[in-house]
């Protein structure tokens, strides 16, 4: 795998983004070497998963420059059909998950972060759900964990604001579970390790088994939306503004 690092040590795998010189943007490559990397952990003796990107951020969303080369509508689908199987191996996974988000997370890099069952984050962390900005919804089960952490009405606001939150904003809002460092991951990693991880391996299951429904046709129907707004007037604008670095002048068509 060229964008996805997979270690272990001992009863500890950890997943890291590799695409320091793009903020780990995910790309389709990236989406499906991820994918294949989850699936092998998902056989591994590990008990623990901790992901994470290197360089300067955890992961700055999906790959822009991929969405504008991207305009064949069978390919769009592939991708999201990736994206969905990634959010519901994540989710299902019998392991324990810690995301350790440094610097940026946004978009779809977010939504992968809060798909797993304990989100921290540095001091300098910063987060945003701001698919808002280029006209489109959340996607890799956004809304589904979204609403998880922090209810309906707070994921609506967190979604149409798309605000950049700071490590203590996104804290204070729920949306993140420690604010700490490479100090803090170990010491989790450890107390989960010295405790009946079997049976809180259980309980996730447990309650992903409840919850697997939900969360599919959750990531079913940000497919079906996300590929009407994509024909929408202010998609384009969006783009266009991203890449013309100023702000966009959306008409709600």
């Amino acid at each position: 795998m060229e964008h996805i690092v997979l270690s272990y040590e001992e009863r500890v795998a950890t997943i890291e983004l590799n695409r320091p010189n793009a903020l780990n943007a995910l790309n389709e490559q990236m989406l499906a070497e991820l994918l294949q990397a989850l699936k092998e952990v998902e056989k591994s003796e590990a008990d623990i998963v901790v992901i994470r990107g290197r360089g300067k951020g955890f992961c700055a969303g999906g790959d822009i420059k991929t969405m504008l080369q991207s305009t064949n509508e069978h390919s769009f689908i592939e991708v999201m059909e990736t994206i969905k199987q990634i959010a519901l191996t994540l989710y299902q996974l019998p392991k324990l998950t810690i995301s350790y988000v440094h610097g940026a997370a946004a978009g779809l890099g977010f939504s992968l972060a809060l798909a797993c069952d304990h989100v921290i984050a540095n001091e300098q962390a910063r987060v945003a759900m701001n698919f808002i900005g280029i006209g489109l919804i959340p996607d890799g089960g956004g809304h589904f964990f979204l609403k998880r952490k922090i209810g309906e009405v707070k994921s609506k606001q967190v979604i149409w604001e798309g605000k950049v939150m700071s490590a203590q904003e996104a804290y204070e809002v729920g949306l993140i579970d420690e604010i700490g460092d490479e100090q803090t991951i170990q010491q989790k990693v450890n107390e989960w390790l010295a405790k009946p991880i079997v049976a809180m391996i259980a309980t996730k299951q447990l309650y992903a088994h409840l919850s697997e429904e939900q969360l599919l046709k959750t990531l079913q129907m940000e497919t079906a939306y996300q590929a009407e707004m994509r024909q929408t007037e202010d998609h384009a604008e969006g783009i266009r503004a991203f890449l013309e670095k100023r702000r966009p002048h959306f008409r709600g068509k």
